[in-house]
């Protein structure tokens, strides 16, 4: 009986192991602390299933583990039976395997996690989500850039999941976009307390070449330049420096990007409403040369009011240099005021007005006629030009050079910086000429020639040459010539060779042109002059007479 009922009982209990449903390997399980030794935890999973997990599963990260004998845990069954005959189970696995499962919960919902920067890696660090590992890249631990990201370690603090893959087991997280938001947050809740023209206490946070950044409780605005003086202001720490306290006004409120415009001058007196006032046209004032640019130099007249002295307004004389050559910065100046523009804010300055026109002085000093001397500046195609006083020029025309010579041949006697003396013939101040000529204090030669010469007259010539076109004769000592054409009125006379140098001969005047200096002669002229007037006076072929009666008569009447 005794025998029959124990094998009953262990029928049971081999139907009853069979009917138990063993776990899967690859699952999260419970299980219950029953010993902890050996550095070690001892858990009954059940299913007369033992097996151990190292203590420092069950610690967070810079933390003890906080496990006791009694304690349920959810542990990751990787297999039912291992070498030593106990079940092979990890509690990191189950952690991850949970924490997997709240994450993606997270992701999909868009909350944040919570985490704890434990290591640096290759391009950003690694984060334990408790229990998962994610990567935080570098571009996403700070709005700014961390030179030091020692203090964040092991700092439990807020994540935002950017992407998950649980295939591959990768998750990327930002701390950025926790610390944008709460800006964002902060910034909306600041502006909306804001409004332009107000006036507000500001710390200088940053300073730039174009300005400051001021932070307004934490939200930051900026300072431009041009807006912290009403004068220039080259660089901002001219004004600031990082660590003041400021007072600025509101200026502009950008409610959708919740950019804030600040402004320092607007809380001072504006000069330039008294600049009409102050600085009547045509009047002269002292100014400190400011800025120096291709096109001219601004001058400050008083802190906030610069007026712009244009390089046609630099100086009388010089034409084409750069403003830098007559004016230095800082350089403190006499202008004058030109122009003045207040609703642009535009002041226009005269230097040279401040001095004489040196043309002006240069009319009164030297009339027309009065002689000068000076050093030859320049040789061009069309004359001289000759350095006068106060660095102006006057011009000695080809045509002013000589009397004697053509303006072409007489230019070649002249090199640059010789002394010339010439006298003055028209001074235009308007135009900024004057006129110059070296022949002038000359004698004109040809005018002494042919005084009394008239457009008609017979005049006795000498003959100086005998060319194949002509004859050169001299009269009075001006040499002209006769061409082959006017030597004689018959075409078998018109030969130069029938001519000899020093024969003296009678020639009509043709022309006389004081500007060629040039006197027109011809025999052929003479001839014909002659037989009209002996036809007139002697009668006419008309009345019977022949010609050579007429001409005899004439030659007869002469002898």
């Amino acid at each position: 009986m005794c025998a029959k009922a124990t094998m009953e009982d262990f029928e049971a209990l081999l139907k009853e192991s069979f009917e138990i449903d063993t776990p899967e390997e690859g699952t999260v399980v419970k299980g219950r602390v029953i010993a902890i030794e050996a550095g070690q935890a001892i858990i009954d999973v059940g299913y007369k299933m033992e097996g151990r997990i190292d203590l420092k599963e069950f610690a967070n990260p810079g933390e003890q583990p906080d496990i006791n004998v009694g304690d349920t845990v959810e542990v990751y069954l990787d297999r039912v039976e291992n070498a030593r005959g106990e079940a092979q189970i990890s509690r990191e696995k189950a952690k991850r395997e949970e924490a997997w499962d709240r994450l993606e919960k997270a992701y999909a919902a868009e909350l944040r996690v919570d985490g704890a920067i434990f290591g640096r890696v290759k391009g950003g660090f690694t984060v334990d989500l408790g229990g998962a590992v994610a990567f935080l890249p570098g571009s996403q631990v700070d709005v700014r850039p961390v030179r030091d990201a020692g203090p964040l370690m092991g700092m439990k603090q807020p994540f935002q999941i950017l992407k998950m893959d649980r295939r591959r087991g990768n998750i990327v997280v930002s701390r950025r976009a926790i610390l944008e938001e709460s800006r964002a947050e902060q910034r909306a809740e600041v502006i909306g307390n804001l409004t332009e023209g107000q006036v507000v206490d500001g710390v200088v946070k940053n300073i730039t070449e174009y300005g400051a950044f001021v932070e307004l409780g934490g939200v930051d605005g900026l300072l431009h330049v041009t807006d912290m003086a009403w004068r220039r202001v080259n660089h901002p720490s001219e004004i600031l420096s990082i660590g003041e306290t400021v007072k600025v006004q509101v200026i502009k409120i950008n409610k959708e990007t919740h950019r804030i415009s600040l402004g320092m001058k607007q809380l001072q007196s504006d000069p330039w409403d008294a600049v009409e006032k102050m600085y009547a046209i045509g009047t002269v004032h002292k100014g400190r040369v400011t800025n120096i640019t291709d096109y001219g130099a601004f001058v400050e007249l008083e802190a906030g009011v610069e007026g712009l002295v244009h390089v046609s307004e630099m100086s009388w004389t010089k034409k084409n240099v750069h403003p830098g050559k007559i004016v230095s910065t800082s350089q403190e100046v006499d202008v004058m005021v030109l122009e003045i523009d207040s609703a642009k804010r535009r002041v226009s300055l005269g230097l040279k007005q401040t001095q004489r026109n040196p043309w002006e002085v240069f009319a009164e000093t030297h009339p027309v006629g009065s002689a000068i001397e000076g050093e030859v500046k320049n040789i061009t195609e069309f004359g001289l030009f000759v350095g006068l006083d106060n660095d102006i020029d006057g011009m000695v025309h080809l045509s002013d050079l000589s009397w004697d010579q053509r303006g072409e041949e007489a230019i070649q006697n002249y090199r640059k910086g010789d002394t010339v003396k010439a006298a003055v013939t028209e001074v235009d101040v308007e135009k900024e000429r004057i006129s110059l000529s070296i022949k002038a204090l000359g004698d004109d030669t040809f005018t002494d020639a042919v005084d009394g010469v008239k457009r008609g007259g017979i005049v006795t010539v000498t003959v100086s040459a005998i060319e194949e076109g002509g004859i050169e004769v001299e009269y009075n000592g001006q040499k002209s010539f006769i061409r082959r054409s006017d030597l004689s009125r018959d075409r078998a006379d018109q030969r130069p060779e029938r001519f000899q140098v020093g024969d003296h001969v009678d020639a009509r005047v043709t022309n006389i042109d004081p500007k060629t200096r040039k006197l027109g002669l011809s025999i052929k002229g003479r001839e014909i002059a002659e037989e009209k007037e002996a036809v007139e006076q002697y009668g006419s072929s008309d009345s019977g007479a022949s010609l050579g009666d007429i001409l005899g008569a004439a030659l007869k009447d002469r002898s």
